[in-house]
């Protein structure tokens, strides 16, 4: 039993030294902390991080939301008005991650390489949105819901209009980046 449980630490301890850098989005609706995969998906996570340091996504708003499919925010602030954003990145969706519930990846346009501040949680696994998808591309998968899903679903169960806007306002108060404590 002792040789389960320190084989089982060190199995733990080994899939935590390398967790990627933390994000936590707090939302009106409740606290949503990502996990980003700066690994496989260097550059999404890179250009995430650096709308987050610049404190973009603070009052932004989950401007499409469809429930059994994703909530998408991190291009509007409240009255639908389009916030600018930095150049267009490189899709990375060819990384091996795929679109499951609780992951967080880039929408972009039909352009493959457009993706640039706006980002979507999937509330189900979604295969259609893998690398290759029916544009040869997919959507780029670069991290996951490690607390708060149970918002993300809430975010999802809201009322929406008939374009998937959500009826009221669901702010992004402020996003930042979460110091990890040692265990």
């Amino acid at each position: 039993m002792k040789k389960l449980l320190v084989g089982g630490l060190i199995w733990a301890a080994a899939l935590t030294a390398g967790a990627g850098p933390q994000v936590a989005l707090e939302t009106s609706m409740g606290t949503i902390t990502l996990e980003l995969n700066d690994a496989q998906a260097p550059a999404s996570t890179a250009n995430f991080l650096r709308y987050v340091r610049d404190g973009f996504y603070n009052g932004t708003i989950f401007h499409r939301v469809i429930d059994g499919f994703m909530v998408q925010g991190g291009g509007f602030e409240p009255g639908m008005r389009r916030k600018a954003t930095g150049a267009p990145i490189k899709n990375e969706a060819a990384n091996g991650l795929k679109n499951s519930a609780g992951t967080i990846a880039m929408a972009r346009t039909a352009d493959p390489h457009s993706a640039t501040a706006q980002f979507y949680i999937n509330l189900v696994d979604n295969a259609p949105l893998d690398y290759p998808s029916r544009d040869g591309w997919g959507y780029a998968v670069f991290g996951t819901v490690i607390d708060g899903m149970e918002v993300v679903r809430q975010i999802g169960k809201v009322r929406t209009t008939a374009g998937d806007m959500p009826t009221q306002d669901i702010t992004i108060i402020k996003a930042h980046e979460v110091t990890k404590s040692a265990h």
